[in-house]
């Protein structure tokens, strides 16, 4: 009984072994297929659950179970056969790249999959119908994605979120899924009346596509009793005819009028008004261009070297945040991710530093060597009005615990801690003003 016991231990551990292995193999093709600018760090000597970036596997580590690349650079079209070696994958991220081509067959039709995020990129042909039931999320928004939309959608009883929205995607609107939570159908070709099933969402949802009609938007209208054409006769055009005129001379002899008096106006105080009004004029459109210009640095989020987050600005902010502390400069929070990633982030107030000054300081705080008792600084975002610090989450209990808890540890630790901070605080003024010192 034992040996029988042992032999099956033995045949399932060899199992699982190969799944990983054709797992890793799979990933290998990937990243030699598709190209990419930036490094995705998979080592072939390390373990690919523990090391590789954006792979994330079962809790046995036995099966690759998602893969996020979001923004890294990748471009091309995706392999088909590849994923089919992947057939535990539950959630696909590639979103903000510049991938191409048709998406392929086999990710849509995988047998666990559930979230597919592939907005943001140069797709283009039509949604494949044959698409696995399990689906919860579906976003293919921002591509340039044609044909009709799959009216196998219907059968997806768990679909809750799909956007679609900045395609050309053309034809009537099918019935979907009626547990939907979010739609987004914006911006396309769409034809026809809106489902009745849909007309619960709000009109944002359908805007853009000029030939679609029903609640939320504009009526259909009436085709089913087409009117009667009615001829004039030569009496009732030459009446109308000659109506129009006489009410034109009567326009052009009122505005005629009007311009006449506005001059006279005008020429009473032309001196003084006059160069006021340009003063103005320029100083709004200096205003505007200065704003114009900071736009495209909103949603930068600056990474340290060394960094091995795989996250943007997005990500951060669509994060559960946890209040962890306030203080003058600002209020911190512990933010999950929704890969699962946990940091801390410092939210700074009332820093009156200018762009190229803040970022030479977080470049002289990056700079600082490690100190056993302080989270190394990951990453920096700079903005007009919000500026973030990004640290590694550490699970050590409560600060003040720690020195209050207990009175005799609690003198040693404040002791240590205040020797440790005198240290670390000659190192940071070397580098950084006061007041940069106090916000880290």
């Amino acid at each position: 009984m034992m040996i029988v016991l042992a032999l099956i231990v033995l045949w399932a551990s060899r199992c699982l072994s190969a799944d990983i292995d054709s797992a890793k193999q799979a990933l290998l093709e990937f990243a030699s297929l598709v190209p990419h600018a930036r490094k995705l760090n998979w080592n072939t000597t390390n373990p690919i659950c523990t090391s590789w970036t954006g792979i994330t596997c079962s809790k046995n580590n036995s099966r690759v179970t998602a893969l996020r690349l979001p923004g890294s650079g990748l471009y091309g079209p995706l392999p088909d056969k590849t994923f089919e070696k992947l057939d535990a994958l539950r959630i696909i991220s590639l979103r903000s790249n510049n991938l191409q081509g048709n998406i392929p067959l086999t990710i849509l039709s995988l047998p666990f999959i559930r979230s597919l995020y592939f907005h943001d990129n140069n797709f283009s042909g039509t949604i494949p119908h044959t698409l696995c039931p399990r689906l919860v999320n579906l976003d293919l928004s921002n591509n340039s994605l044609s044909g009709n939309i799959p009216a196998s959608l219907r059968s997806l009883t768990q679909l809750t979120d799909l956007s679609l929205q900045n395609n050309s995607l053309t034809g009537p609107i099918p019935d979907l899924p009626p547990n939907l939570k979010y739609l987004n159908l914006s911006f396309n070709n769409l034809n026809g009346s809106v489902p009745s099933s849909l007309k619960s969402f709000p009109a944002s949802s359908f805007q853009g596509n000029s030939l679609l009609c029903g609640s939320p938007l504009t009526p259909c209208p009436d085709n089913t009793t087409a009117p009667a054409k009615k001829v004039l006769s030569t009496a009732a055009i030459v009446g109308i005819a000659v109506g129009g005129s006489v009410l034109l001379f009567i326009l052009l002899a009122v505005i005629t009028l009007c311009c006449a008096k506005k001059r006279d106006d005008n020429g009473q105080d032309s001196t003084s008004t006059a160069p006021k009004a340009k003063t103005i004029r320029s100083d709004n459109k200096a205003e505007e261009f200065g704003s114009g210009v900071q736009e495209p640095e909103k949603n930068k989020l600056v990474f340290f070297e060394g960094s091995s987050y795989n996250f943007d600005l997005e990500d951060l902010l669509r994060a559960s945040a946890e209040v962890l502390g306030k203080g003058s400069y600002g209020t911190t929070y512990k933010a999950i991710l929704e890969e699962g990633t946990t940091v801390v982030v410092k939210r700074l107030r009332e820093v009156a530093a200018g762009k190229r000054e803040f970022e030479q300081k977080m470049e002289a705080v990056g700079r600082i060597s490690p100190h056993v008792n302080v989270a190394p600084l990951r990453a920096y975002y700079f903005s007009k009005d919000e500026k973030l610090l990004v640290f590694d989450y550490y699970q050590g209990g409560n600060f003040s615990l720690l020195l209050h808890g207990r009175k005799q540890r609690g003198r040693k630790s404040g002791v240590g801690l205040g020797n440790k901070a005198k240290d670390l605080f000659r190192s940071c003024k070397r580098n950084l003003s006061h007041t940069f010192c106090i916000w880290c």
